[in-house]
């Protein structure tokens, strides 16, 4: 028996989830390096090039799918809290609204859009306040970026409207 009434076998139970995510830090290193195998070298004189960081990347990630793995055989992983799906939901549909708005309603109006479904999915139900602050907000974002900055966001018809 281990400390507490939970016989051992019970304690050291493998944590799937988490062997599910080293499985993934393992496939992406793998795509790195399949990726890095893939390039042409510039100069073979060169002892750094581009491969090195990525390859760099790709072996700290294999390491972290190995120390991951061997928490989550082990069961060293700490219990989990039980996930919300609806905020996530509506964090989610804010990200599909904005890419969907971006170029028709402009920068402004699509950003607006997620930063209220964001503040729904974080728990403020007022969508009639935070849409038009979201809005306002990033229409200030906007002016800074397009104006001052001189950079290319899609404008819509508000941004159209004052500029």
């Amino acid at each position: 028996m281990s400390e507490g009434n939970e016989p051992l076998a019970m304690k050291r139970r493998p944590d799937w989830a988490a062997l599910v995510i080293a499985l993934c830090l393992f496939a992406v290193a793998a795509v790195m390096l399949w990726d890095v195998s893939h390039m042409k070298a510039v100069a073979q004189y060169a002892r750094i090039g581009p491969a090195t960081v990525p390859t760099a990347v790709a072996l700290g990630l294999i390491a972290l799918g190995i120390w991951t793995a061997f928490e989550a055989w082990h069961g060293d992983f700490p219990e989990r809290e039980h996930q919300e799906i609806a905020p996530v939901i509506w964090i989610v549909a804010g990200l599909a609204g904005q890419m969907l708005l971006l170029k028709t309603a402009g920068f402004s109006i699509a950003t607006g859009v997620l930063f209220a479904l964001t503040a729904r999915g974080f728990g403020l139900r007022k969508l009639w306040l935070s849409l038009p602050a979201g809005i306002a907000l990033s229409f200030v974002v906007w002016i800074i970026f397009s104006q001052l900055l001189q950079l290319l966001l899609p404008a819509g018809p508000l941004e159209r409207l004052f500029f």
